[in-house]
């Protein structure tokens, strides 16, 4: 009697060949489903440090807009000058940082190779493309403004919406 108990618990010591296939077609199907979204995310955060870097540049236009009341004339006031120190704000993935007409930010992303010479392009999807900030005036006079994230000014390629920060 004691032969059969010890033959019954010593059978059951590993896993079969269907679970074992089983547990590699799960893992087949999460990694499926998790790979873009990983590639997602680390497109949009590489576009989103040249959110991050345009800081200076909309509060030199903010402080503009709260002193004149008015954006028309920014360009002449050059506040994109030696001044205030924003002549070339670049990043590891974003290549340029400059105002445009209007006054507009455009940031320009990084094609192929960081600002070191390494592999780290902002991504195939966004790599070397734009985005522009504008600032929408309020309606009523004293308030503070409002920027929008758009495509492009049309110099340069438009990342695509999915990647762009949100406003």
């Amino acid at each position: 009697m004691k032969n059969l108990q010890t033959i019954k618990h010593s059978a059951q010591k590993g896993f079969t060949l269907i679970e074992l296939m089983i547990v590699v077609a799960i893992i087949g199907i999460l990694a499926a489903l998790a790979i873009p979204a990983y590639q997602d995310y680390t497109i949009k955060s590489r576009v989103g440090e040249g959110a991050s870097l345009t800081g200076a540049f909309k509060t030199a236009v903010e402080i503009y807009w709260s002193e004149n009341g008015t954006l028309s004339g920014i360009e002449e006031a050059n506040l994109g000058g030696a001044s205030l120190g924003l002549t070339s704000v670049a990043g590891e993935y974003v290549s340029d940082i400059s105002f445009g007409t209007g006054p507009i930010l455009v940031v320009q992303l990084r094609t192929g190779t960081n600002k070191l010479g390494g592999l780290a392009s902002a991504s195939e999807g966004a790599d070397g493309g734009c985005f522009v900030y504008s600032p929408t005036r309020p309606n009523n006079t004293g308030g503070n403004l409002r920027w929008e994230v758009e495509a492009d000014d049309g110099s340069c390629d438009a990342v695509p919406a999915k990647y762009r920060p949100k406003t």
